[in-house]
């Protein structure tokens, strides 16, 4: 471990932080151009295969930028994409970036360090950061924006200049060390472990714009809200904020086992698609959407007696169809992702005759972010975390995600040596309670197929 790294381990103070200089090289999670062509007619792409833990060269730091010490980071389906060059390979991103020339022209190069969420501690700060500097605790943000752009000040995510930090961009936080925006800061809630806040905010704040924002769905006092993937990292957050707001979710499941997690997060209403007959690929034909939705509509109003205001659809392919359909006349599909394809069917009639409608949402401006984290730092929200593994085995964590055998969010430890560390407010963890915390760490992993973790 270098000097930087062993200092803030060891609680240096601000000062002491800010005389010692970054190494030439640090340990990340990357991919690696050469390996673009590693699962041409391959049918099983597996993300083990192309994410590499090695040293990379430091980068330069901008003005307008800060270097964090990576504590924590977790997985996010962004890195599944990346790792498997689809739908696009993320070099055409950097290449693009590139091209911009200065600062941006660091990011063009035959690696990506890869990774969109991180908790850590600022070690360095560009001359023109004004908020942020040596040992602050923060949370990463993974948008980027130009805040220079007109568009950005109305929303952050109508920019052209908007990106995604390590998918569009390079230096993301599977490392010991990140280069961030200063912009993308928030600060660390205090209660919360490295490992915990490295774990809420891509998913968090992306489940608070859709459902609670003026620029989605607006939820409100007893809305019924529709959650696929409800034991995933956005359906899992997207069902605390729908309980926060007073409204009711009906969680949709593949098993029993998530069921039963489901219903400690709070969701009394538990849709277990396999008893609905549904496929794992979703309805083949128009006709078996319909006869499906049917069936769903039919399972809803039997729990809750009406059909749901919103639903919550980031799955894509498999489910889109059916929640166009299964929204009631006059209602809200919000959507943020397609996990499952990005080609949807629906029939147009149930749209527009009914006139329902369809939000696309993309992560969240920081205003957003910082209301998200907010409700973390009182503890109106949990992270869902479920299992962590060490950034050496960063593949087996991002396989875990690409098969879809895990449940909220993958942790991965960076530079912290073990779980359980960086609570700077223990009044407020003892206050809440473990259980309250961590609602999903307590399922032994055996039950949902997933492989008993230490770290």
């Amino acid at each position: 471990m270098d000097a930087l790294a062993e200092a803030v381990l060891g609680g240096a103070n601000p000062e002491e932080i800010s005389r010692i200089e970054p190494p030439d090289r640090y340990l990340a999670a990357h991919i690696r151009a050469d390996d673009l062509h590693a699962f041409d007619g391959v049918a099983d792409k597996d993300v083990r295969k192309t994410l590499h833990v090695d040293r990379v060269p430091m980068p330069e730091l901008a003005p307008d930028e800060v270097l964090v010490a990576v504590m924590a980071s977790s997985v996010n389906f962004n890195t599944v994409w990346s790792a498997t060059f689809e739908p696009v390979s993320t070099f055409r991103f950097l290449e693009r970036y590139g091209r911009q020339g200065g600062y941006a022209a660091r990011h063009d190069l035959p690696y990506q360090v890869v990774g969109s969420d991180a908790a850590g501690v600022v070690v360095k700060a560009g001359a023109g950061v004004r908020r942020w500097g040596p040992g602050d605790h923060v949370v990463v943000s993974c948008v980027q924006v130009d805040d220079q752009e007109p568009a950005t000040h109305a929303d952050g995510m109508l920019g052209d200049g908007q990106r995604i930090w390590g998918y569009e961009t390079n230096f993301g936080g599977l490392a010991h060390y990140a280069v961030v925006r200063a912009s993308q800061l928030l600060p660390k809630p205090g209660h919360l472990t490295w490992e915990e806040a490295a774990s809420v905010l891509l998913t968090a704040a992306t489940s608070y714009r859709m459902l609670v924002s003026d620029r989605g769905a607006r939820i409100k006092q007893g809305d019924i809200v529709l959650i696929w993937g409800a034991t995933g990292g956005l359906g899992a957050y997207a069902v605390q904020m729908v309980k926060n707001g007073g409204g009711i979710p009906v969680g949709v499941v593949g098993s029993e086992a998530k069921a039963r997690l489901l219903r400690r997060l709070g969701c009394d209403i538990v849709v277990n698609r396999a008893e609905l007959g549904m496929p794992e690929a979703g309805p083949a034909t128009p006709e078996e959407t319909v006869e499906l939705g049917k069936r769903l509509g039919r399972a809803i109003r039997d729990k809750v007696g009406e059909d749901p205001h919103v639903v919550f659809d980031y799955i894509g392919r498999a489910t889109f169809g059916l929640s166009v359909f299964a929204v009631r006349r006059g209602g809200t599909v919000v959507t943020c992702g397609s996990s499952t394809g990005y080609q949807h069917q629906f029939d147009n009639r149930y749209l527009w005759m009914n006139l329902k409608r369809i939000i696309g949402s993309h992560a969240a401006n920081l205003q957003e972010q910082a209301e998200c984290i907010r409700l973390f730092s009182l503890g109106q929200l949990a992270p869902v975390l479920s299992t962590v593994y060490s950034l050496d085995e960063v593949g087996e964590a991002a396989r875990l995600v690409q098969q879809n055998r895990h449940t909220g969010k993958v942790g991965v430890l960076c530079l912290a040596p073990e779980e359980g560390l960086g609570v700077t407010d223990p009044e407020l963890r003892a206050r809440l309670g473990e259980r309250r915390i961590n609602p999903l760490r307590e399922t032994p992993t055996r039950e949902l197929a997933l492989p008993a973790r230490k770290v």
